[in-house]
């Protein structure tokens, strides 16, 4: 393994990621037990830089290993090989005490607000675990105080420390999971779908704290989401993921002015647009085809099984994202950038 520590770009970077692989065995899916067990391929081969105060977003529809990347850089997951890097410092080379002190600078918010508050525990008691574990020696009172203080921050009123999460809404208990997760003041806020199970107001209004609390503190953001509109205004610079791999990756405004990836287009056409004569007289790209398994992922480009533009040299080779430094994708069609 080849640590990406060696860069000097690398090292310009808050984090880091070179040919992450992530895979999950399946004994039961054998034959024979003589068989070797097939692995499923959630996440292969991908790379990226993400800047102190920016913000990645990351899109590509349900099961193309969004979430598996998220939680494999916070820990969750174990990696099947590449390399993590924490400015510099690869988390492989650590051992368990130091990869438990850097874990206060990346702080996860999940999807579902309600399920991942404990509903036994009050929020004063959720939001202040983080201390308890991080910085045991404060006293009762100077938890509490902190507790208070970043509630405040949030839009949470004082008098609702405790209270229990069912007697929240779901935008409240996001608001609960942010002040848990910027209680120990990290620099790195991995966000896992944040509000998709929110309300359409509520949602802005998530956002637009996220993106305060990102001035403010200087965070940056890997930012997970299927609405690409609510990606367009939070990133600047966007992701792309098929079946596990990087398809295409570019600044924001590049992006969406004008896709290069045939996924990318798919994706762009079934944005919802809100004027009816724009949306009559755009053309909706469809995708034919069933996702293909990513146990046994198609040779080549993953994307050619389902791609109207394939040609026979897209079975040949995996290709790799090329273009320039604003833009790149991952396909043998796509014409220079």
């Amino acid at each position: 393994m080849t640590s990406c520590s060696s860069t000097s770009e690398t090292r310009d970077s808050l984090l880091s990621v070179r040919d992450l692989c992530v895979e999950f065995p399946l004994p039961k899916a054998r034959t024979w037990p003589w068989q070797p067990v097939p692995r499923l391929k959630a996440v292969n081969k991908v790379s990226f830089d993400l800047d102190a105060g920016h913000t990645l977003g990351l899109v590509g529809e349900s099961g193309c290993g969004k979430s598996t990347l998220a939680r494999a850089l916070v820990g969750l997951v174990p990696v099947r090989s590449g390399d993590i890097c924490w400015q510099g410092t690869a988390l492989q080379d650590l051992g368990k005490k130091a990869f438990h002190e850097l874990r206060r600078e990346v702080q996860m918010i999940f999807q579902d607000p309600l399920a991942s508050l404990n509903p036994r525990m009050t929020i004063g008691h959720i939001i202040a675990e983080p201390l308890r574990n991080y910085e045991p020696h404060l006293s009762a009172h100077d938890r509490k105080l902190r507790v208070r203080a970043v509630m405040d921050r949030v839009g949470l009123l004082p008098n609702m420390i405790n209270r229990y999460p069912h007697e929240f809404s779901g935008g409240q208990c996001q608001r609960v999971g942010i002040a848990r997760a910027l209680i120990l003041k990290p620099r790195l806020l991995v966000c896992d779908e944040p509000v998709s199970a929110l309300d359409v107001s509520i949602q802005a209004q998530i956002i637009n704290l996220l993106r305060e609390l990102q001035r403010e503190m200087g965070l940056s953001l890997l930012f997970i989401a299927h609405d690409l509109a609510v990606v367009r205004y939070i990133s600047d610079t966007v992701m792309v993921m098929y079946l596990g791999n990087t398809v295409e990756m570019a600044d924001a405004e590049s992006l969406y002015s004008h896709p290069a990836h045939p996924y990318t287009q798919a994706l762009m056409s079934a944005v919802p647009v809100p004027d009816p004569k724009a949306a009559k007289a755009a053309e909706i790209c469809m995708l034919e085809g069933d996702l293909p398994s990513p146990v046994n992922p198609p040779s080549g480009c993953v994307f050619r099984t389902r791609c109207p533009r394939a040609v026979g040299a897209c079975a040949e080779a995996r290709p790799q994202l090329r273009g320039t430094e604003r833009q790149q994708a991952a396909c043998i069609l796509v014409e220079e950038l």
